[in-house]
């Protein structure tokens, strides 16, 4: 397989190392479980910067079409069966659509450093401290949902914004960021003592886990998202087209 990349292509390099990276995972010399090249031969070979590889690698990490190993190598993710939502909406947007009101409960912003998974998404140091924002929402009746949301640093966000208006009008009107692109995993999992407090359950009670990954308009990553449901309160749709 012919690994290069064409320095005179308009097409930006990250793109284009991404590009090549889609067609390496569908190399049968990879599918068979083979790890890449290294990231530094591998940069070198395309006469590219290392974190521009990066970059093109961990999307494809994020997207679980490769999986990678510190201080062993990356190599192609074993197949999963996945589904994916059509037509993304904020929970604001999606919670109007059904006719739900919906209610704060709690909201807490503090400024945190990054554990490893959310450093290598924001593709920054884990030394840089970024805005956490937490809220506890749900019916008058009583809450539903507890969101964990991260973001990165280059958004701008402060701390002082008004969190109870919906938060990507916030980003894209205050910030000039636009929510384009989201990537989410779905589990099931049981409901620890502090998750089970916040959602009125009891220890142990099952409960919906959502991680949702946010792009900008140029597929930048802005918003690294934990939601956890009620089980008895959520309901995931999803709609699949066969081509």
């Amino acid at each position: 397989m012919n690994l290069s990349i064409d320095h005179k292509n308009p097409l930006p390099l990250h793109i284009q190392a991404e590009n090549l990276l889609r067609n390496m995972i569908r190399d049968p010399q990879y599918a068979g479980g083979k790890f890449f090249p290294n990231e530094v031969q591998l940069a070198k070979q395309l006469a590219i910067s290392r974190s521009t590889l990066r970059h093109a690698i961990n999307k494809l990490v994020y997207e679980g079409l490769l999986v990678r190993k510190k201080g062993v190598g990356t190599k192609v993710a074993e197949a999963t069966i996945s589904s994916k939502s059509k037509n993304w909406q904020s929970f604001t947007q999606e919670m109007t659509a059904r006719g739900i009101v919906i209610k704060n409960f709690e909201l807490h912003v503090t400024w945190v450093l990054p554990d490893e998974n959310i450093a290598n998404f924001f593709e920054i140091e884990p030394t840089k401290k970024i805005l956490k924002l937490e809220r506890l929402r749900g019916k008058a009746e009583g809450p539903f949902v507890y969101f964990i949301s991260y973001f990165h640093p280059r958004v701008g966000l402060t701390g002082e914004e008004d969190f109870k208006r919906p938060l990507y009008d916030i980003l894209e009107k205050d910030y000039m960021t636009i929510a384009t692109l989201s990537k989410e995993e779905i589990s099931a999992k049981s409901a620890d003592k502090f998750l089970a407090s916040k959602l009125e359950l009891e220890s142990g009670s099952p409960i919906l886990f959502r991680k949702r990954f946010v792009y900008d308009q140029g597929e930048r990553p802005i918003e690294y998202n934990l939601g956890y449901y009620r089980a008895d309160s959520f309901v995931y749709t999803v709609e699949s087209r066969r081509e």
